[in-house]
Formats: C-alpha cells, sequence, structure tokens
C-alpha cells in the first residue's frame, strides 16, 4: 500500500478516536456519578483535614445525590494515602482531600516519594486554607512567643511536638529565627501529638486550629499566636508569630484542596468542581467551617493547578531556609 494512503488511514482512525472520545466523555459526566464516592483523608480521624472532609463529603453527597465516604489512611507523612490516590482508577469515585503536606512539602522533606504530586494527579478545588497557631502546655510559665523563647534559651533541647509538614517546618523555622534549640519529636498524625502536649509529654507544638480550638477553649492547651503574617479573622485576638521582633517575617500557611487520580475526565472534574465551590462559599456551610476555624472559599481548577505549581516552589524555600534535611 502507497505510504500516502497508509498515513490517510492513520489520520482517519485518530479523528474517528476524538470524534467518539468527547461524546463518551461528555456521557460519563452525564451519569456521574452512578456510585458512592471514596473521599481519602492522609490524617486520622480527629485532625482538621478530617473535620473539614466529613463535612465537605456530607454536602457533595447531597449534591451529587450519592454517599461520599471519607476514608482516613494516615501515615507517612500523608504519603500512604497520597499513592493510593495516584493508583485508583481516573474515574472519579475516588478523590482526595489533603493539604500542602503532600503537595507542596514532602516533595522537600523526603528522599523518595511513592507518588508524583503534578502527574499523578488533577486538581479538582482548592477549598480553603487551615490557619495554624503555636500552642504550648497550660503548665508552662509562659503567655508570649517572646516569653517562649526565653524559656526555651534557658532549657535548651526544649522539644515540639508535629503530626504534618506544616507542624515540621514551623518548628524548625521558630528555632532557626529565634536562634534555640528545638529538639522535633514526630507523630503519625495530630490527634496523639496534642494528646501528648496535653499531657505534659511534650510541651508545645503548631496544630491547625480546626484541631486544636477545642483544646484551647477547654483550656488543655494555651494558644500563643498564629502563623499567618496576619491576624486570622477567625481568631482576631491572637496575634501572628511575626509580631515577635526576632520572627519578623514569620508567614507559614496550610492550605485544603481536593485531587483526583490523573487523567480523570474534564467534565467529571469540572462537575465535581462546580459542587465544591458551591459547598466553600455556601451560607449554611460557612458557619461550620468557621467553627473550625477553616477558611472557605473556591478556586478553579485552572487556578488550582497553577496555585500548587507555585506552592512547590514556596515550600521547598521554606523546607531549605528552615534547614531541614530530606529523609
Amino acid at each position: 500500500m502507497p505510504k500516502f494512503r497508509v498515513r490517510r488511514t492513520l489520520v482517519a482512525a485518530m479523528l474517528a478516536l476524538s470524534a467518539t472520545a468527547l461524546p463518551l466523555a461528555a456521557r460519563a459526566a452525564d451519569t456521574y456519578p452512578s456510585r458512592p464516592i471514596r473521599l481519602v483523608v492522609p490524617f486520622a480521624a480527629g485532625s482538621g483535614t478530617d473535620a473539614v472532609a466529613r463535612i465537605t463529603a456530607k454536602e457533595l453527597g447531597d449534591a451529587l445525590g450519592q454517599n461520599v465516604v471519607v476514608d482516613n489512611r494516615p501515615g507517612a507523612n500523608g504519603a500512604i494515602a497520597a499513592e493510593l490516590v495516584a493508583q485508583a482508577a481516573p474515574d472519579g469515585y475516588t478523590l482526595f482531600m489533603t493539604t500542602n503536606t503532600t503537595h507542596s512539602a514532602n516533595p522537600s522533606l523526603m528522599k523518595k516519594l511513592p507518588y508524583d504530586p503534578i502527574k499523578d494527579f488533577t486538581p479538582v478545588a482548592r477549598m480553603g486554607n487551615l490557619p495554624f497557631m503555636l500552642v504550648i502546655n497550660p503548665k508552662l510559665p509562659v503567655k508570649t512567643v517572646g516569653e517562649l523563647i526565653a524559656y526555651a534559651k534557658a532549657h535548651p533541647g526544649m522539644s515540639y511536638a508535629s503530626g504534618n509538614s506544616t507542624g515540621i517546618v514551623s518548628g524548625a523555622t521558630l528555632g532557626r529565627m529565634a536562634n534555640i534549640d528545638l529538639l522535633h519529636v514526630p507523630y503519625k498524625s495530630t490527634p496523639p501529638a496534642m494528646t501528648d502536649v496535653i499531657a505534659g509529654q511534650v510541651p508545645m507544638m503548631f496544630v491547625d486550629v480546626a484541631a486544636g480550638i477545642a483544646n484551647v477553649k477547654a483550656g488543655k492547651m494555651r494558644a500563643l499566636a498564629v502563623t499567618t503574617a496576619q491576624r486570622s479573622r477567625l481568631l482576631p485576638d491572637l496575634p501572628p508569630i511575626a509580631d515577635t521582633p526576632e520572627l519578623k517575617g514569620f508567614d507559614i500557611t496550610s492550605w485544603n484542596g481536593v485531587f483526583a487520580p490523573a487523567r480523570t475526565p474534564q467534565p467529571v472534574v469540572e462537575r465535581l468542581n462546580r459542587e465544591l465551590s458551591k459547598i466553600a462559599v455556601s451560607k449554611e456551610v460557612a458557619p461550620k467551617f468557621e467553627a473550625l476555624g477553616f477558611e472557605a472559599f473556591g478556586q478553579t481548577p485552572q487556578q488550582f493547578t497553577a496555585f500548587v505549581g507555585s506552592e512547590l516552589v514556596k515550600w521547598n524555600r521554606l523546607v531549605k531556609d528552615a534547614g531541614i534535611q530530606p529523609e
């Protein structure tokens, strides 16, 4: 057969495939979802991300007419859950509610990752920010960040707990900027880390407001400051760490968003984004998020994709500036 005929045949076949691909994707979106959806969370029940995920799952299930089941898969700084989702079928029935831990910090904190935060995922919707605060055991004789720094200098080797990357990087950054010797005590997730801070086994930690606010209000932990450059609208009376002279410029913000496996059909992604964005700004849901200390807002998949790329660069700098060596 002449070469030009072979080429014409191949082109015709490719056009036929592309012509059928769009209708198939559209039909998939029209019938989606036809069964329950799994929302994987990389942290344990009781964490801030878990609390946000459970509210989101309920609202998303109502909007889609299907159950959305939260599946907690803690461990390995979120890498276990991330790998699970990365390997799942790209059909919209396995989603991932995660944070900067798996998609911004881990590539700089870990020498080997079982997933690629860019290539293995489709960004669906950024849901909002999870402000963090510096908390201590209330028996510690300090009331401000400045007093904490002075206390730590008088007690070298003071320890801090962490249950995620934001806690790790915040503690290391505090130690470097304030020139104090801090010992990092890692935990599998936030709840057991808080338990030991409350019990006095570890004197301090950085915890997301969603997970820690109840214990702060109950007097089980004392909050000293937020990690963001500005005061949080959810905690207006709590000063930023950056207000302390030694820590000027301190600014670490944790974000929350939903991903799907790579190659998830675009119509499915767009449907999910529409529903999740509505949930994020819903007047009925907003009070529930605010009660958790979660600053919710919506973002398009395109905006979220660009944001994830910029956050990888930002967290690489934060980890290096903090002097943390990948493990």
